[in-house]
């Protein structure tokens, strides 16, 4: 067994997006910021209005996936084929983007707190052109597991592992192999956790700090800030505090990555091809978006 341990830190910096949405970015900064297959992680969150009322009006992708991860408050997604769905707390909305969609994601509410992630992960190239697909996950439907210590976990995607116990999420069976865990950590608890030795992997601490486990101390990641694990196959996360992370480990694809906004594909002859498509209206020409089937 081989601990994962702190590899380096990349703080949150705060910015908007959208119609002017206030956002807390962490990877994603710059090309320098990334974590291969990880493209983006955006935190949003805030009691108030102003920050989030104007939402994302009607915006396109290609390239990727996006994951968007409600925490509290109500969204509604619509797409250029007339496609609707409700996120709600708890609830999560996974998108392949494909070869394109055009959609729009607005708040159904006018005060009130709002929260949650939105997650870039990249497709490989075999896969930037297939039909956009997605799938909404009601908060139900995602896994809520009771660990050591009074912790506990939902398991959005991926096979969560610790000790004897293994819970699989609604997510499976992806080329990148996502993991995609929200860990509640009481304070003074310890866990460890199994992941792919071959993954690149990540922490996102969203309520108090966390601390990762090495041979010899405790490296802390604070609050808002994504921790980049070193390789291996275990991790140990330690709360001084009540504390809520996210986990995310995926396997990397190790392509070039050419990314002009909402576009990421592979070439800048690719990139220049998405922004001609989308401008005479065959961004999204191939028909229906498909459904992104759960696992059962």
């Amino acid at each position: 067994m081989t601990a994962r341990t702190l590899q380096r830190l990349i703080p949150a910096v705060q910015t908007s997006d959208g119609a002017g949405v206030s956002i807390k970015r962490s990877l994603g900064q710059n090309p320098h910021t990334r974590l291969d297959p990880f493209l983006m992680l955006d935190f949003f969150g805030s009691d108030k209005a102003g920050d989030y009322i104007k939402g994302f009006p009607p915006h396109p992708h290609r390239g990727f996936e996006t994951v968007t991860y409600m925490l509290e408050g109500h969204m509604l997604h619509e797409d250029h084929l007339g496609n609707q769905g409700h996120l709600k707390s708890g609830g999560v909305q996974w998108m392949t983007a494909g070869r394109g969609i055009i959609h729009s994601e607005m708040p159904q509410q006018e005060q009130g707190l709002m929260q949650g992630f939105q997650l870039w992960l990249n497709l490989p190239a075999a896969e930037k052109m297939q039909p956009a697909a997605y799938v909404d996950i009601r908060p139900e439907q995602i896994p809520q597991v009771t660990l050591p210590d009074e912790n506990s976990a939902k398991v959005i995607a991926g096979l969560l592992q610790t000790g004897n116990l293994e819970q699989g999420g609604p997510i499976q069976g992806l080329t990148t192999d996502p993991q995609y865990y929200d860990l509640h950590l009481r304070a003074g608890s310890r866990i460890t956790l199994q992941l792919p030795v071959t993954h690149n992997a990540f922490v996102y601490p969203y309520s108090n700090d966390i601390s990762v486990q090495d041979d010899k101390e405790l490296r802390k990641v604070a609050q808002h800030s994504a921790g980049v694990l070193t390789q291996g196959n275990t991790l140990t996360l330690v709360a001084d505090q009540d504390s809520k992370v996210l986990l995310l480990a995926a396997a990397p694809i190790g392509e070039p990555v050419v990314q002009y906004g909402p576009f990421v594909m592979n070439s800048t002859a690719e990139i220049e091809q998405a922004i001609s498509d989308y401008q005479q209206g065959k961004l999204t020409a191939d028909g229906a978006a498909g459904s992104i089937h759960l696992a059962p």
